[in-house]
C-alpha cells in the first residue's frame, strides 16, 4: 500500500480525541498519511553530552549535570523556581516558569540528563525551555538517542506528536510499499519506503536519517517532474504546419535598424522560428535581463507569423507599458507595410468597435494592448501568435482566454525576471525556455551605492551633478501619499520637497497608480522628450519605461522593496551608453532579509544571479506569487537546496521515458499511480494563478 492511500482518520489512534484531532487539523493532519508525511523540522541529538560552558554556542544541547541548589525568583504573585545544576565545566540555571512543583523532582545531589536551549543571561548560563530525565533511570527513553523536533501549534506538544507518530508507524508503517520503480531504487541504492519513514521520524544514526531524507526528497521530485512531462504531452496537439516564409520582413527590419542582433538574440530567434513552423503549437518562455533586447526578438517572431498571413497579439500588464510598446513597435514595423493597432480599457466605444471589425476582417496584422485583448467582444480572423510581456503578472486563465481566440496559436511568454534554474526545471518544466543573457554593445554596468537615510544630502548632490550634465533621474518611493500607519516618505510630499527645495532649478514630474492613464502618459511623454529633468514615482515605473538619457535611480526606503523590484527599478537606468547610477537609501532597523537584499544588489547586476538569491530568501511560492495556492508544497524536498537531486531525478525521468514513451499515457498503470500520489502538487500546478 502507498502512503497516500492510508486514508484512515487520526481518530483511530489512541489518545486522539475530538479536541486533539481539531488541533492537529490546524497543522494539516487529518489522516494517517498526513501524519506520516508530517516531517520533523529539526532533530535533537541527545546522544552527545555537551559541557555546560559550551552550550551557549549551540541552538540546542544535552548536558549531564547534578543539582546543587534551589532558589525562588520573581514577585510574590509570580514566583518561579530556579534550579542550579553543575558539571565539571560550570554551572547552569533551570528557570521553571509555572513548574514550581519540580522542586520535588530536582533533589539536591541527584544527577539528570537535561536537553534544551541555553543562553547567557543575567550573568549566568540558563534555560527556560528544557526536557529532562533522571540519570538513575535504567531506560532513558528520551535520551541517548536522536529525537525529532516537529513544527507545533498551541495545544500540541512534541510529546503528543512523538507518541501518535510512533503508533502510526507501528500499526500502518510496516505495510507501506515502495513507490519508485525497482530500477531507480537499485540504481541509487535507496532504502525501502517503510525503513525511510521510520528513519525520517526516529533515526538511529545520522547516516540512516540522511538516506531516508534522500529517498523522500527524490521521490517527491521524481513525481513532480513525471507529472509535468505528462502535462506537457497533453499540450502537444497536432496542427497544420505553417507554410515557410522567406523572412522578408525580418531582413527589412534588421536592415533599417542598422545594427546586428547579439549572439543570444540570434539564437533565441532561431529557437522561436523553429517552433513557429513545427507541427505543434509553441509554448515558450523567453527570459532576459533588463535591457537585453527581448522585445525585438518578440517582434521578429511576430513578423514571421504576419508574413505567413496570420495575426499577432502582444499583451502587456499596464496601459503605460502597452502604449510604449505600441509606439515602439509601430515605428519599427509600419514602414514595412505591417498594420498595427492599440487596444486598452480606456479606448472609447466607437474606436473599439472599429478595432473589433478590423481584427475580424484581417485589416489589422499586429495588435498591442492590455488585458482588454482577451475581452469577450474581441475576436480575430486568424490569430497565429500571442506574446505576453511580464508574464508573471497575468493568470493562467487570462492567458488561456487569449489563446482561445485562435486555432491552436503559438504562445511566447516574456519576463525580465529571470527564472532560477531549479524553478525552470519545475514550475516551467513543461515549457521550453530561451534565455538572453548578454546586453547590446555599449551598455555599461550600473554602479550601485547604499546610503543611510540621514546621509541623503550626499545623494542629492550627486544627482545634481548628473542633472547639470543634461541627464535625467528617477526618485522612487514606497507610498503615494502620507500614511497614518507607516512613517515613510511618500511620492506626493517628496515631489513638492524635491521640486521646490532640493532641485528648484530643474523641471519635475510625478507619476503613480492613482493618476489617470492620460496623466501618466503625459508625464512619461514629457520625461521621455527631455522636458522633465527628473520624475518622482512609485514602483509603477518598475517595468517597461525606456529613457536612454536617464542615468540616476534613487530608491528611498529601499529595504521596503523586494529583490526583484529593486533589480527591475535599477534597470530603468543605464539604457543608453552613459554611465548610470543607482542609490539605495535605507532606514534604520533593517531586518535580516533586508540586509541580504541590499548586499546582493551591491554585489551584482546580473539578473540571473539575483533571481537565484531571491529564491533562497523568499522561496518558490513567494517568488511566483502563489504562496497561498497550494503550489509547490513539497513535504521533504527543497528545490533550491536539493538542486543536484532535482537534476538527477530529471535525468532519470527522461531516461525512463526514452525507454517507455507510452508511460505518459493516462491509461498506463504507472502514470495512474503517480498522478494519484502526486495530486497535492499536480492540483496546485494546474490552477496556479500567476505563472
Amino acid at each position: 500500500m502507498f502512503v497516500r492511500e492510508i486514508t484512515e482518520n487520526i481518530r483511530f489512534l489512541k489518545k486522539v480525541g475530538p479536541k486533539t484531532a481539531s488541533l492537529l487539523e490546524k497543522l494539516g493532519i487529518k489522516t494517517i498519511a498526513d501524519l506520516l508525511y508530517y516531517l520533523p523540522r529539526d532533530y535533537d541529538d541527545r546522544r552527545i553530552i555537551t559541557p555546560i560552558k559550551k552550550t551557549i554556542h549551540m541552538d540546542r544541547a544535552c548536558i549531564k549535570a547534578t543539582v546543587t541548589a534551589h532558589d525562588i525568583i520573581g514577585s510574590s504573585r509570580k514566583q518561579a523556581l530556579k534550579v542550579f545544576v553543575q558539571d565539571k565545566s560550570g554551572t547552569a540555571a533551570l528557570v521553571c516558569f509555572g513548574r514550581n512543583f519540580l522542586a520535588r523532582t530536582f533533589v539536591v545531589g541527584k544527577t539528570f540528563y537535561i536537553a534544551g536551549s541555553f543562553s547567557f543571561r543575567f550573568g549566568e548560563i540558563q534555560t527556560t525551555s528544557f526536557d529532562f530525565e533522571s540519570a538513575d533511570k535504567p531506560d532513558l527513553s528520551s535520551f541517548q538517542r536522536i529525537i525529532p523536533v516537529y513544527p507545533l501549534t498551541e495545544g500540541i506538544t512534541q510529546t503528543i506528536l512523538i507518541n501518535i507518530t510512533t503508533q502510526a508507524l507501528e500499526k500502518y508503517g510496516i505495510g507501506v510499499s515502495n513507490e519508485l520503480p525497482d530500477g531507480i531504487m537499485e540504481k541509487h541504492r535507496l532504502p525501502d519506503k517503510k525503513t525511510a519513514l521510520r528513519d525520517i521520524h526516529f533515526p538511529q544514526t545520522p547516516e540512516a536519517l540522511e538516506k531516508a531524507q534522500i529517498l523522500l526528497k527524490y521521490e517527491e521530485l521524481f513525481y513532480l517532474l513525471l507529472v509535468m512531462k505528462q502535462q506537457a504531452l497533453t499540450r502537444k496537439i497536432s496542427r497544420t504546419i505553417r507554410k515557410p516564409v522567406a523572412g522578408r520582413f525580418k531582413e527589412q527590419l534588421l536592415a533599417r535598424l542598422g545594427f546586428s542582433l547579439t549572439d543570444d538574440q540570434a539564437k533565441v530567434v532561431r529557437e522561436i522560428e523553429n517552433d513557429l513552423f513545427s507541427p505543434h503549437p509553441m509554448v515558450r518562455l523567453l527570459e532576459g535581463d533588463v535591457g537585453s533586447g527581448k522585445t525585438l526578438a518578440g517582434v521578429l517572431a511576430c513578423l514571421a507569423v504576419i508574413e505567413a498571413g496570420e495575426q499577432a497579439a502582444f499583451m502587456a500588464p499596464t496601459e503605460l507599458l502597452a502604449r510604449q510598446h505600441a509606439e515602439t513597435i509601430a515605428r519599427l514595423v509600419e514602414p514595412l507595410g505591417v498594420r498595427t493597432a492599440f487596444l486598452s480599457g480606456s479606448i472609447d466605444t466607437a474606436s473599439r468597435r472599429h478595432l473589433r471589425e478590423a481584427l475580424m476582417s484581417n485589416d489589422i496584422d499586429f495588435i498591442i494592448g492590455t488585458h482588454a485583448l482577451f475581452s469577450e467582444d474581441i475576436s480575430f480572423k486568424k490569430l497565429g501568435l500571442v506574446i505576453i510581456d511580464e508574464q508573471h503578472r497575468f493568470g493562467v486563465l487570462q492567458r488561456e482566454k487569449l489563446m482561445d481566440k485562435g486555432a491552436a496559436p503559438d504562445m511566447l511568454m516574456m519576463t525580465a525576471t529571470p527564472i532560477p534554474r531549479s524553478l525552470a526545471l519545475t514550475a516551467f518544466g513543461d515549457t521550453d525556455i530561451s534565455s538572453i543573457k548578454t546586453k547590446p554593445p555599449g551598455r555599461q554596468e550600473i554602479i550601485t551605492h547604499l546610503a543611510r537615510e540621514k546621509n541623503e544630502q550626499k545623494v542629492y548632490d550627486r544627482v545634481r551633478q548628473e542633472l547639470e550634465k543634461g541627464r535625467q533621474a528617477y526618485f522612487v518611493y514606497p507610498l503615494i501619499a502620507e500614511s497614518e500607519k507607516l512613517e515613510l516618505k511618500n511620492a506626493e510630499q517628496m515631489y513638492d520637497h524635491l521640486a521646490t527645495k532640493i532641485f528648484p532649478g530643474f523641471t519635475a514630474g510625478i507619476i503613480h497608480s492613482k493618476l489617470s492613464e492620460d496623466e501618466k502618459k503625459s508625464a512619461m511623454d514629457r520625461f521621455q522628450s527631455g522636458e522633465l529633468s527628473f520624475i518622482v514615482a512609485t514602483s509603477v515605473v518598475e517595468v517597461g519605461v525606456d529613457i536612454p538619457n536617464a542615468t540616476v535611480m534613487v530608491i528611498e526606503h529601499a529595504e521596503r522593496f523586494g529583490l526583484s523590484a529593486l533589480h527591475q527599478l535599477r534597470g530603468r537606468v543605464g539604457r543608453g551608453t552613459d554611465q548610470a547610477y543607482c542609490f539605495l537609501v535605507y532606514s534604520d532597523n533593517l531586518t535580516e532579509d533586508a540586509v541580504k537584499r541590499l548586499k546582493i544588489m551591491m554585489e551584482t547586476n546580473d539578473g540571473f544571479t539575483i533571481a537565484e538569491e531571491d529564491l533562497k530568501i523568499r522561496g518558490p511560492g513567494a517568488l511566483l506569487g502563489v504562496q497561498q495556492s497550494g503550489f509547490f508544497k513539497l513535504t521533504a524536498a527543497d528545490i533550491t537546496a536539493d538542486f543536484d537531486l532535482l537534476t538527477t531525478a530529471r535525468d532519470d525521468v527522461e531516461e525512463i521515458l526514452a525507454k517507455d514513451p507510452g508511460l505518459l499515457q493516462e491509461e498506463h498503470k504507472v502514470i495512474r499511480n503517480v498522478l494519484a500520489i502526486a495530486s497535492p502538487f499536480q492540483g496546485g500546478y494546474t490552477h496556479v494563478g500567476t505563472l
